[in-house]
């Protein structure tokens, strides 16, 4: 901590820039790992309870209301409304099959979820991948301004030279501090949304069934 500080109150405004864009990359960092931690887990509990209540239903309609209670992040309901949309007649979306027609519905539904699920993974993509370098780079600047101001004075000696370095080097630490987790949690987070996806797509499948029957054997 000592290093840091002593880094931040001999750094100049660029030195100061990286740290504090590090500091700010670590808190959308962690902020982003929180929520979507928390936003996934009620999401697969939410796809574990609507489904089987669903199809446990008597009904579309009493399913719709199961559905209403349960899917508190709108990841089932919306299959369920593409399946029994009914397009305006006379209109292209109207045209050619019934089972066409509810596929198209149906994957347009399911890639708006997935979007709505993948949000932020570009972010953590982005930190994980750019942080080691930014850290780098802090390093490699506050190196080269200790050293202007080493050899400004006059003096080049190996125990005024051992600090400065040192402290410039906690900014490669520091990077390295912000990259690893968003590199963890990009790669749980694309399984977890791997596996709600699979789940969602034979949701989907199995509505296209229920809408079409043997409209799989046809096609």
């Amino acid at each position: 901590m000592d290093s840091f500080d002593n880094f931040w109150l001999t750094g100049d405004a660029v030195a100061r820039g990286v740290a504090l864009l590090l500091l700010a990359m670590s808190i959308a960092g962690w902020v982003l790992i929180f929520w979507k931690t928390w936003l996934l887990r009620r999401v697969r509990r939410d796809i574990a309870r609507g489904v089987p209540a669903f199809w446990a239903s008597p009904d579309v309609g009493e399913a719709e209301r199961r559905l209403a209670a349960l899917d508190r992040e709108a990841v089932l309901r919306p299959l369920l409304a593409a399946a029994l949309h009914a397009p305006p007649p006379g209109t292209l979306e109207a045209g050619g099959r019934l089972d066409s027609q509810l596929t198209r519905r149906l994957r347009d539904a399911l890639h708006a979820v997935l979007h709505q699920l993948q949000f932020g993974q570009v972010l953590l993509a982005s930190i994980g991948s750019t942080a080691p370098f930014i850290g780098l780079f802090g390093t490699v600047w506050g190196i080269y301004h200790a050293l202007i101001g080493i050899a400004g004075e006059g003096q080049i000696a190996i125990d005024k030279v051992s600090g400065p370095v040192g402290e410039a080097l906690v900014m490669t630490a520091a990077g390295l501090a912000v990259a690893i987790p968003a590199v963890l949690a990009y790669n749980v987070f694309g399984k977890l949304v791997g596996a709600c996806e699979a789940e969602l797509e034979g949701f989907a499948h199995d509505l296209r069934e229920m809408m079409c029957p043997g409209a799989g054997e046809a096609g």
